[in-house]
């Protein structure tokens, strides 16, 4: 099964365990999860909140993987880079990216997709990581927007 297929399944899966569930923190857990079990390459997955208190800054979520950064402020490192612009960024490298926040020495490529509430206002990024160089495409990019797209709809502001 491809990537996009792969994607397709794991995004059916995620809605119909979400379904009804009022939760954020819920669902990015569980899709955190999912997509870290479906894929062999993703070495560390997770979401990034937007601190109401600290508007300008990220603070972990709930993820699978290492230990993953604490706070991380907009426009620094990939994360930051993807809250302050509200576009997915993937990175083939992460030692060539200007400003490249390490949490982990093991990761080489990344991919980030923001997550936005149904009022269109950023509440999260999807942060994955892999080991691997370059291992992140085109595929990953439309299967991961189309899951972050879904997460909050339903849920009251």
């Amino acid at each position: 099964m491809g990537k996009a297929a792969t994607y397709e399944r794991i995004a059916q899966e995620i809605a119909a365990v979400i379904d009804g569930e009022t939760s954020a923190i819920a669902r990015y857990a569980t899709a955190g999860c999912l997509l870290s079990e479906a894929f062999a390459h993703y070495y560390w997955t997770g979401f990034y909140l937007v601190d109401p208190h600290k508007p300008d800054e990220l603070v972990v979520g709930p993820y699978q993987g290492t230990l993953g950064c604490l706070r991380i402020p907009f426009g620094k490192g990939v994360c930051g880079a993807v809250a302050k612009t509200g576009k997915t960024l993937i990175v083939k490298d992460v030692h060539a990216f200007p400003g490249h926040i390490a949490c982990d020495v093991l990761t080489n490529s990344e991919i980030v997709v923001p997550v936005f509430d149904e009022a269109g206002k950023l509440a999260a990024v999807l942060d994955v990581d892999s080991t691997q160089l370059g291992v992140f495409n085109q595929d990953d990019k439309t299967g991961l927007e189309a899951i972050c797209k879904t997460l909050l709809v339903g849920i009251p502001q």
